[in-house]
């Protein structure tokens, strides 16, 4: 009997011992994504197309995977400040970036606090938006050719309106420069909204914009579209001939838009976030809220973006470079 006894009070302990080591197991597993709320970071101010589509993101990612989402709005030095929160925050999956163009277009231009290669883990790209090339009522051209003749004819006599020195709208239209051998004077402004409002107001001839941006001005005649980037008319401007059709096939500038986590979040974070995307812009309820904001869905799985992100680098470093392009 005391040899049973004994070998019952073994079983117990070791009975014992093996759950304390399983619940010490369970707790040191991490809990299943997500499980707290999720914040994206956007590096422009709110109302605008990246804005709009960084918003539909975070209302899919609420619905579709029930935690709390929020976007938060860091403007400043093109994009930069949001994205080097993201760069150094917690790779966990709960602080993403909702990036642009200008994410791999600053290093180009200035040392960065940054680098958009191996600072981040991408997910997926999201969406891509055209540029509508607009002129000034006051001009007497109605085509883009005219334009381009009109503009020849007054070498550094015309200007045009970017949001600031090496944004996609200074680059884009330095590009067209460059394909049409016109000299148009650069006057670089500290945002959209003041671009804009001398652009209306005459105070320069020529500026892009996105269709959301320009829709409404267009309807009232306060600026003059000549066409618009990308492979087909948007619709939303549908009078709007695309360059090719306006004669000029060579010219295309889009901006897209992607989404990115800190270097060394896990993958089945990442995983997770990219079917996310991918389940989003495939519904025809949001590809109808794009299509109103002139905005195409464009999607890559996290795989493919780096080699997405090398060859628009590649491109942007030609053009900034030829046009000596240089940061304020």
């Amino acid at each position: 009997m005391p040899n049973s006894s004994l070998s019952r009070r073994k079983a117990v302990i070791a009975l014992a011992m093996t759950t304390i080591a399983a619940a010490a197991g369970a707790q040191q597993q991490p809990a299943p994504y997500p499980n707290k709320p999720i914040k994206i970071l956007v590096g422009v101010p709110p109302g605008g197309s990246t804005d709009t589509v960084a918003r539909l993101f975070a209302e899919w990612l609420r619905e579709s995977m029930g935690q709390p989402t929020i976007v938060e709005n860091r403007p400043g030095a093109n994009t930069a400040v949001a994205a080097d929160a993201v760069a150094h925050s917690a790779p966990d999956g709960y602080t993403l970036l909702v990036a642009t163009d200008a994410f791999i277009t600053v290093p180009l231009l200035k040392k960065a606090s940054f680098d958009p290669f191996k600072d981040f883990a991408p997910v997926a790209t999201l969406t891509v938006n055209p540029f509508v090339m607009a002129v000034h009522p006051s001009l007497p051209v109605n085509t883009l050719k005219e334009f381009i003749a009109y503009a020849k004819a007054r070498p550094d006599k015309l200007s045009y309106a970017s949001s600031g020195n090496g944004g996609a709208t200074h680059l884009g239209t330095e590009k067209f420069k460059m394909l049409t051998g016109t000299r148009i004077i650069h006057i670089p402004y500290r945002g959209a909204g003041p671009a804009l409002n001398d652009a209306i107001g005459g105070q320069v001839e020529l500026s892009m914009w996105t269709p959301l941006a320009i829709g409404t001005h267009v309807a009232t005649g306060k600026l003059k579209p000549l066409a618009v980037t990308g492979p087909h008319r948007v619709s939303t401007l549908p009078q709007v001939p695309t360059f090719a059709e306006a004669g000029l096939p060579a010219f295309d500038h889009q901006a897209w838009q992607g989404v990115f986590a800190p270097a060394g979040t896990p993958q089945p974070v990442i995983d997770r976030l990219n079917v996310e995307i991918k389940k989003m812009l495939a519904q025809p309820r949001i590809k109808e809220t794009l299509d109103k904001q002139g905005v195409d869905p464009f999607y890559l799985a996290a795989e493919k973006v780096p080699e997405f992100l090398r060859r628009e680098s590649a491109g942007l470093a030609t053009l900034v470079k030829s046009a000596n392009v240089t940061m304020d």
